[in-house]
């Protein structure tokens, strides 16, 4: 900490005068740093990060901010090297029961409307611990087999994550993604990690956006991942749905935006996620 402590001190020109470790996280250390000058910044570090781990998610969030739908924190200073970490505009969290959740809903579908200049990242950053590639390319089917499906379901295998007929099963899907993907659509603007955890709700109920994994994708996507995990109410969703109705069938389509993440989590975690895959598959095809 006495590390990131003077990093900080360097990047922004003045003093901590207080620091407290904050929970959660997977791998990075996160801290609320109070400075001589009255500023109160988070900050987080990480002991072994992918190569651009932190410079990526200043990116995303500089990108997702440019669409000037949803608010995201502003970042103050980053590095991936030899130090690691990320210093951002301190959020004061609220209560999430007073989320305002038809104004996210709202602000969702403006980012999404925001748009890309492709599926994929034009900067070909990966995404995450696994790696996974953002290819850019002009169709939908082609990002979400080469770039999610099929690295995904290679993972699996050489991993032996997954039994074998669900990774052929996985094949299968890939290669009917145009057929079963539903109308053709723009690139939309992603957060593309879009479960409960990485919306925090300030103490005015506004609904800020955090660790993104951002990238020109399908707008059913980030949907679907909220539906996952719960945690954003209807009026989120009827909000979503007002100001930019999806293509007929969505609900049909769920399980295959669904499909990404869950593979992830069983690659990760293993348990339940193995069958929540099967039982996705089994919607799907």
């Amino acid at each position: 900490m006495d590390e990131l402590a003077d990093a900080l001190t360097t990047s922004l020109g003045v003093r901590p005068t207080g620091v407290v470790r904050l929970s959660g996280g997977d791998n990075a250390a996160s801290y609320r740093f109070e400075f001589d000058d009255g500023r109160v910044v988070f900050a987080k570090t990480h002991p072994a990060p992918p190569d651009g781990f932190f410079s990526r998610e200043a990116v995303d969030l500089g990108w997702l901010g440019d669409a000037d739908a949803l608010p995201v924190p502003a970042v103050l200073a980053v590095a991936d090297g030899p130090l690691a970490f990320l210093a951002l505009e301190w959020i004061e969290p609220g209560a999430r029961h007073r989320a305002d959740d038809a104004a996210f809903g709202r602000g969702l579908a403006a980012l999404h409307r925001a748009g890309a200049a492709s599926f994929g990242r034009q900067d070909r950053r990966t995404t995450g611990s696994l790696g996974l590639p953002n290819e850019p390319t002009s169709t939908w089917a082609e990002f979400y087999a080469g770039s999610r499906l099929l690295p995904l379901a290679k993972i699996a295998r050489d991993r032996h994550a997954l039994p074998l007929d669900s990774v052929a099963r996985l094949g299968r899907v890939a290669d009917r993604l145009a057929e079963i993907g539903g109308p053709a659509e723009p690139p939309a603007r992603l957060h593309g990690d879009l479960w409960a955890g990485n919306r925090m709700v300030d103490v005015d109920g506004v609904s800020w956006l955090i660790d993104p994994a951002a990238h020109g994708g399908h707008r059913e996507f980030d949907l679907a991942m909220m539906r996952l995990f719960g945690g954003f109410g209807t009026s989120a969703f009827d909000a979503y749905h007002e100001t930019f109705p999806l293509a007929g069938g969505w609900q049909e389509r769920v399980s295959l935006h669904q499909l990404a993440p869950l593979l992830v989590h069983a690659i990760k975690f293993g348990a339940g996620y193995v069958a929540a895959v099967a039982g996705a598959l089994d919607s799907i095809i």
